[in-house]
């Protein structure tokens, strides 16, 4: 996968000032021309959990009910035929689970994307998804097809900086051997699904495929967990023979081995810097500008991080100066050096953008509650800032 030279805006659509497609989408799409941007990218797209967590989808193939701009739009029955030929592989599966009205549900999202998307495109701005590595336990996948997980144990991470405990996700682990003597179907269908809805997509959690974290069932925190085996490069090799190119950047955060950098690199994936990342450690420090892959992709932060302001101002004076970002606007020297980074695509979340500050953070890793709510106000997106952004992209030969 070659990326091309170019930049783009992270924003879920549930954070449009009313949360949903429609009419607000629309103009996002249009201010992200008027910015120079070719990119927009989102987080999945699936029905979240109680929490508004996205990363623990009800499926990994359904689109979301609470997006549709018009959620009592009529549907005719040639189109729900028209679906299930197409997505006969998931539909049944989820129509089980979600109940009345799931079918027609889907058959207005896909409208209301597709729509969207084709608009989107003529206006040079192309989609990029979100594929999490894991399902959740409470999701229409592990409840229609529970022999492709295994029991006793469940996802996580280990302790890092984000954490001394680590990470207890509690998602259903995969059993790698079903799913190879199955010729890995299912996620073939969920790839075939993911581009069908985007362009390009980030595919969560890459070093998973190599090894994962697997913790106990019933424990507490994620420390006594253990590294397993996951497929390696045979899950790729066989999608691409089913699929094709595989339009995929590899998450490579986190505890990231020499192993995981060579499978990434013999997939000829993209991986991510995060500028926030970039301004500790030694010289080896992927994330610092220099060491920076030309075939990847550059973050001044991600839904996980905190904001621009925020981080800059978490820093102590010490700190602040050792970036030798500009004190006035932080957030906007930092994007500027996104820009100018060798990665081929450069995206920046909104918030930084807009320059807010903590209050605007999307996630909290760790944290059950509180997350995801995050909406842009109403007259945020001026156009003199689509102009900023537009000259600082153009300068930048993106």
């Amino acid at each position: 996968m070659q990326l091309s030279r170019s930049s783009g805006i992270l924003l879920h659509p549930t954070s449009l000032p009313g949360g949903r497609l429609g009419d607000e989408a629309y103009r996002f799409v249009d201010w992200l021309e008027a910015a120079g941007q070719s990119w927009w990218q989102v987080l999945p797209l699936g029905p979240p959990d109680a929490a508004a967590s996205p990363y623990r989808s009800h499926s990994a193939f359904a689109g979301w009910r609470g997006l549709l701009a018009d959620p009592d739009a009529p549907v005719s029955a040639e189109e729900l035929d028209r679906l299930a030929a197409r997505e006969g592989a998931w539909l049944g599966d989820w129509a089980r689970y979600a109940g009345a009205g799931a079918l027609v549900d889907q058959a207005r999202f896909e409208r209301e994307w597709r729509s969207l998307r084709e608009y989107a495109a003529a206006r040079g701005v192309r989609l990029i998804g979100d594929v999490p590595i894991y399902v959740a336990r409470e999701s229409a996948d592990y409840e229609s097809q529970p022999e492709l997980f295994q029991e006793g144990e469940v996802a996580g991470a280990p302790p890092d900086a984000l954490g001394p405990d680590g990470q207890l996700w509690g998602n259903p682990l995969y059993d790698w051997g079903v799913h190879r003597r199955q010729g890995y179907r299912w996620w073939i269908a969920r790839f075939r699904r993911t581009f069908e809805l985007v362009d390009l997509a980030r595919i969560d959690h890459f070093r998973g495929f190599v090894a994962y974290w697997a913790v106990p069932e019933h424990a507490r925190t994620a420390r006594g967990g253990r590294w397993r085996p996951g497929p390696g490069a045979e899950l790729f090799r066989v999608a691409r023979a089913a699929l094709g190119d595989l339009p995929l950047i590899a998450e490579n955060l986190g505890i990231i081995t020499p192993a995981v950098e060579r499978l990434r690199h013999e997939l000829g994936l993209p991986g991510m810097h995060v500028l926030q990342y970039a301004f500790e450690g030694g010289r080896s420090n992927p994330h610092r500008l220099a060491n920076h892959e030309e075939n990847g992709a550059v973050y001044t932060g991600t839904h996980d991080t905190d904001t621009a302001r925020g981080w800059w101002e978490s820093l102590g004076e010490d700190g602040r100066r050792a970036t030798g970002l500009d004190t006035r606007e932080p957030h906007w020297s930092l994007i500027e050096l996104a820009l100018s980074s060798r990665a081929r695509l450069a995206i920046v979340p909104l918030q930084d953008v807009l320059g807010l500050g903590s209050e605007a953070r999307m996630n909290r890793p760790g944290m059950a509650e509180g997350n995801w709510g995050w909406r842009f106000s109403p007259g945020a997106l001026a156009p003199e800032l689509a102009a900023r952004l537009r000259a600082a992209t153009v300068a930048a030969g993106r």
